[in-house]
């Protein structure tokens, strides 16, 4: 199946931009209980391929459930074992907790292949060994159990919500978060925190633009600014940089709404904040360029909207740029998009020009 980058798309109210998405950590930790299970286990089945020669410009961009330690081919595999295992008679009466960890781990690998096939079931599967494994934790008895679980929980309906663009999905995401909130701090447990802050983010931004609310999107800002209290670029370099730039994009969509430049303004020094992380900490450099591509469109829109000829034209040559140097590693949408942008900008700099 081909690579999918995931821009947010919406409805011409609002321009596309991109948004990024950190390592999952669950997800890696699933396949790691897989990998453990394996009696001497062939390295070249398990790590992903370092001798391709195509670097993958699609990393951190798809979805939630990406992960890129282990090779894709373990999904199946993985999948097949903790199915087998939950399959015996007497596992939750014997081991509830370990049972319950392996229903959390087979709703990871569920949603990685449902992200993979776009497959809606798949989700709902995931969504449904998230909910057997809360039947046995309680927040009393396991309380960073029945959190990672909730947070798993939400992360999956997330994704189910952005595939979808199903309202019952999100809320039951913001719910889900929300509950691992009640066992994670800023104070004890800053990380995971910080990580659901991100989520909830995400969720919030996705949500609002199918409400086309303004108050979702707010709600979205604030869990991010959230998250960044935590994040920084020693120790959390990509989540410092996908946090900004998300950031950047729902200040974006709410600026188009408001029709308001000075929010445009923020949104673009969002936006120029996480590029500078994604060069300063040497990144995958496409999550450099689509940070470019993502403050280009924000200056176009606000060209328009200061009715800025000279923005105008700058803009369309920054688009030029971009298409010159990185065509190749594109996608066609985003190669798409920066044509389109770029037209739309030299055409409205041509029009200001006469006027003025």
């Amino acid at each position: 199946m081909a690579a999918r980058s995931v821009p947010i798309r919406t409805s011409m109210k609002y321009s596309n931009n991109y948004v990024f998405f950190p390592d999952n950590k669950a997800l890696e930790k699933a396949l790691q209980h897989f990998v453990g299970k394996l009696i001497d286990p062939d390295p070249v089945h398990i790590w992903p391929d370092t001798q391709v020669t195509e670097p993958d410009n699609f990393i951190h961009t798809r979805g939630n459930f990406e992960q890129h330690r282990y090779r894709g081919s373990l999904l199946d595999p993985a999948r097949e074992v903790f199915e087998r295992e939950l399959a015996e008679d007497d596992f939750r009466q014997q081991a509830p907790l370990e049972w319950a960890q392996t229903q959390n781990a087979l709703g990871n690998i569920l949603a990685a292949q449902a992200q993979q096939f776009r497959d809606e079931a798949l989700y709902r599967k995931a969504i449904g060994a998230f909910e057997l494994a809360l039947e046995v934790l309680s927040q009393e008895s396991a309380p960073a159990d029945w959190a990672a679980t909730q947070y798993n929980l939400g992360t999956a309906a997330q994704a189910l919500g952005r595939q979808e663009n199903d309202a019952k999905s999100f809320k039951r995401a913001v719910d889900a978060y929300t509950h691992a909130l009640q066992v994670w701090n800023r104070e004890q447990t800053p990380e995971n925190w910080a990580r659901t802050m991100h989520q909830l983010g995400n969720t919030f931004h996705a949500h609002g633009l199918m409400l086309k609310g303004n108050t979702t999107l707010q709600k979205s800002v604030v869990a991010y600014k959230n998250a960044l209290r935590v994040f920084n670029a020693d120790d959390h370099a990509l989540e410092l940089a996908a946090t900004h730039m998300n950031c950047g994009a729902v200040l974006h969509h709410l600026a188009e709404s408001e029709e308001n430049p000075d929010r445009l303004q923020e949104a673009i020094k969002s936006y120029e904040t996480g590029l500078l992380v994604c060069m300063e900490q040497q990144l995958p450099i496409h999550l450099a360029v689509l940070g470019r591509v993502n403050i280009a469109t924000a200056r176009a829109e606000l060209a328009e909207l200061k009715k800025d000829a000279r923005m105008a034209d700058e803009t369309a040559d920054e688009f030029d740029v971009i298409l010159e140097a990185f065509r190749g590693s594109f996608q066609p949408l985003c190669i798409k998009h920066c044509e389109a942008q770029r037209d739309h900008a030299r055409s409205l700099a041509e029009t200001l020009g006469r006027k003025n």
